[in-house]
Parts: structure tokens; C-alpha cells; sequence
């Protein structure tokens, strides 16, 4: 790893998954939402871009697919980007574009109705769950042609899937509306329609995305409840959980990161929570403490160096990552944009010191991690799309490089993997 030993960033709770240099290369791979199982959202291997800099991005190349990219958030691995469109195909793009300022896909792949989860790729399979109730398999490296079919597809019966797959230790886990976790064998069943080896039961429906660490995936349900289950299953069909956290109210689209033995987790009754990743020894766990935010929570938390970022309705906020030695905790800053406001779903990714996260207002903010020496900040640079203000996917930012989906309301096909740049 560049400039930090794996022993630090095992301390640091970072898993190495996805930032392995690839032969030949320095070129790093983010994997999934999130970068990684822990979904921590920081990636400690980007050097490129810096808080010097960062002003000098500018837009170097669209990918273009048929309809708006809503909540879904590119993977990068062994230099091909994948994401998701709400036409219902998954797309895949060469990391660096085709020498043009807009490129076509390199192939796609249909699923049966609208996409907004997000891709995760393993060992060669790129895996994405779809509106149609379906989670999709198909060949990262194509099939040789523009449209591409599945290697299987595995059920969730009457649950669309909202939730983005996340791949560890040998299964796929993703979430449903119906209420339930599914776990399946991530090397397929050898047949084209594959059932899961095992579920977990929630209270809710699941918008929420699975997070891995240390043998337990933990997921939100909008019950308003953390689930944390046994990450080999129970031995059973159907699993219960081996404890729940209970927050003030429903947990939508916010998905909870782990590090140093502590799940975050945001809720829609304000509050970003912190509970012991190990549970509390009962069934049902209060919370370590909790950061009031100002607003409804559908963004996930991002961790990196003893921070917790968030965002809530149209305001973004940092957290010290301890704690603040009390049951609710402030925050040590938050920040808007400038201009007119809309709400932050985006889900914020750290980098080299800076955290970047999308806003409704057709935009990726880039802020300093580190804030700006007062309560209240401002961004140090805004990144525009065009044309279209829905910005709830979230950003990837490897190798000198942001990449995050949205549209061009203006220009036919509408949908539009914006990529970012330092201007030579």
C-alpha cells in the first residue's frame, strides 16, 4: 500500500480490499459502495488530488446511458467503471474514457426494471440488485458483445431491491423491501436462477445497504433498527439477529460503516448513531451516543482518520468519531454550499484530506476533512453536472480521478457517468 503500512491501516480499521495495486500498475480499484465491506467510504491510497489543488477539477469526460443514474454509485476495478442506470442496465466504461469528451459503454446489461442499487465486483463477477425483485451476476470482463447476459440471477421473492450488494467471504449480501437480508453463494449455483443460501428477518423493509466486518454484517431496516447477523448464517434457511440497535426512527437509505468496533448508522429522526459493533450482551441495544443533525437522514456515514461524516437534509456534518464522552454529541463542524440549497442522499467519500459528497442542487461538493478552523464551512470547490440537479450518487475518487452518476436532462440518452479531472 502507498504510504501506510497495512499494520496502520489495520489499526486504523481500513480494510485493504479493493486498493491492491494491480500487476504492472498503480492504477486502485473501489470495488463497491462505499470502497469497501465496512463500507467506511475512505479511501487512504489516493495521493493525486489534494486540498492545493482540488479547485483545478474539471469535467473531463461523460459516459452516456439511457436514463438518469439515481443513488447508484460507480465501482472502479482493473480499469473499467460499472454503474447502474434507472433504464435497468448496468453499464460498463473504460476508467479512462475513449479520447472524447462523451463515451459509450464498453457493453451493458439488462435486468428486468429500474436500477438504483449499486454494483460490487469480486473475482470477476460484477453483482447488482434491480427493482424487479432480482440481484444480477454477470461477467466483469463482458461476454465479447454490447449487451450482455447474466451469469444468474438470484430472487428475493416480492422485495425490490433498493439495497446494494456487498461481496465477503464468499457470499453476496443484499437487502430487499420485503423486510429480509439474503445471502447468496457468490460463485452462483452452477444454474441460471439461484436461491439464497440463507436470509435474516428485520422488522421493515430494507433500503438500507449491507456492511461486513469481523464476522457479522450489519444492516438498517425502516423499522428504525440496526441488525447485526452472523455473517456465515445460523445453520438455517431463515436467521434472527444476534442483536438489534434501536434508533428514534425509520433507517432508510443510510448505510451504516464500521471502524475501531463501532457501527455508524444515520436515521430519519435527525440523529447520526454510534453503537458498539459487538452488541451490548441482549437482544436489543441502546446506542453509544448520538449527533444531532439538523435534518432527515437518508445519507450514509463515512469514517477516516477518528472523523464521522454525514449529511442531513441540505447541510453536511463532522463528528469526532469517539464520541463526546456523553449520550448526545455536536458537531465539531458543518457546512452548505453556496447558492440555492437541496437535500444531501449522497453519501460522502474521503480522500488524501478532502471529503466529497453529492447535493441535489446538480452538484459533488469538495470539502476540506479536516473543516476550516470554524463551526460553520463553506466548500472548497463544487463540482457541476449539466442539466440536471438529482446528484444522490456517490462519489468514487481513485487515481487523480472523481467519478459519480447523474443526467443531462437536455441531451438524449439523458443518463451520464460524470468524471472529473485535474486540468492538464
Amino acid at each position: 500500500m502507498r504510504g501506510l503500512s497495512l499494520l496502520l491501516l489495520a489499526v486504523l480499521g481500513i480494510s485493504t480490499l479493493g486498493f491492491a495495486q494491480t500487476a504492472g500498475s498503480a492504477a486502485m480499484n473501489w470495488p463497491m459502495l462505499k470502497g469497501q465491506p465496512s463500507r467506511v467510504g475512505s479511501n487512504p491510497s489516493e495521493t493525486i488530488i489534494s486540498k492545493d489543488n482540488a479547485k483545478g477539477l474539471s469535467l473531463s469526460w461523460v459516459g452516456t446511458m439511457g436514463d438518469l443514474v439515481d443513488f447508484s454509485s460507480p465501482a472502479i476495478v482493473n480499469g473499467v467503471v460499472y454503474i447502474g442506470s434507472f433504464d435497468g442496465k448496468l453499464y460498463a466504461f473504460d476508467a479512462n474514457g475513449c479520447g472524447q469528451s462523451t463515451c459509450s459503454a464498453l457493453w451493458s446489461g439488462a435486468t428486468g426494471n429500474d436500477i438504483t442499487s449499486s454494483p460490487a465486483v469480486a473475482s470477476g463477477v460484477v453483482y447488482i440488485g434491480s427493482a424487479d425483485h432480482n440481484l444480477y451476476a454477470f461477467p466483469a470482463n463482458g461476454c465479447g458483445q454490447s449487451e450482455c447476459s447474466p451469469l444468474w440471477v438470484g430472487p428475493t421473492g416480492k422485495g425490490v431491491i433498493d439495497s446494494s450488494p456487498v461481496v465477503a467471504g464468499g457470499f453476496v449480501y443484499v437487502g430487499s423491501f420485503n423486510g429480509k437480508l439474503y445471502a447468496f453463494s457468490a460463485s452462483g449455483c452452477g444454474q441460471a436462477t439461484c436461491e439464497a443460501l440463507w436470509t435474516g428477518t428485520t422488522g421493515g423493509a430494507i433500503e438500507s445497504s449491507p456492511a461486513v466486518s469481523n464476522g457479522t454484517v450489519y444492516v438498517g431496516s425502516n423499522d428504525g433498527r440496526l441488525y447485526a447477523f452472523s455473517a456465515q448464517g445460523c445453520g438455517k434457511t431463515n436467521c434472527q439477529p444476534v442483536w438489534a440497535g434501536q434508533t428514534g426512527g425509520a433507517i432508510f437509505e443510510s448505510t451504516p460503516a464500521v471502524a475501531n468496533g463501532v457501527v455508524y448508522i444515520g436515521s430519519s429522526d435527525t440523529n447520526l448513531y454510534a453503537f458498539n459493533a459487538n452488541g451490548c450482551g441482549s437482544r436489543v441495544c441502546s446506542p453509544m451516543w448520538a449527533g444531532k443533525t439538523g435534518g432527515f437522514i437518508e445519507s450514509s456515514p463515512a469514517v477516516a482518520n477518528g472523523v464521522v461524516y454525514i449529511g442531513a437534509d441540505d447541510l453536511f456534518y463532522a463528528f469526532n468519531a469517539a464520541g463526546c464522552g456523553s449520550l448526545r454529541c455536536s458537531p465539531i463542524w458543518h457546512a452548505e454550499a453556496v447558492g440555492a440549497q437541496a437535500a444531501i442522499v449522497s453519501s460522502p467519500t474521503v480522500a488524501n484530506g478532502l471529503v466529497y459528497v453529492g447535493e441535489n442542487n446538480g452538484m459533488v461538493l469538495v470539502f476540506d476533512a479536516d473543516g476550516c478552523g470554524m463551526s460553520f464551512c463553506h466548500p472548497l470547490t463544487q463540482l457541476l453536472t449539466e442539466n440536471e440537479q438529482i446528484v444522490s450518487s456517490s462519489p468514487a475518487v481513485v487515481n487523480g480521478t472523481v467519478y459519480f452518476g447523474s443526467a443531462n436532462q437536455d441531451e438524449a440518452p439523458i443518463g451520464r457517468l460524470y468524471v472529473f479531472k485535474l486540468a492538464q
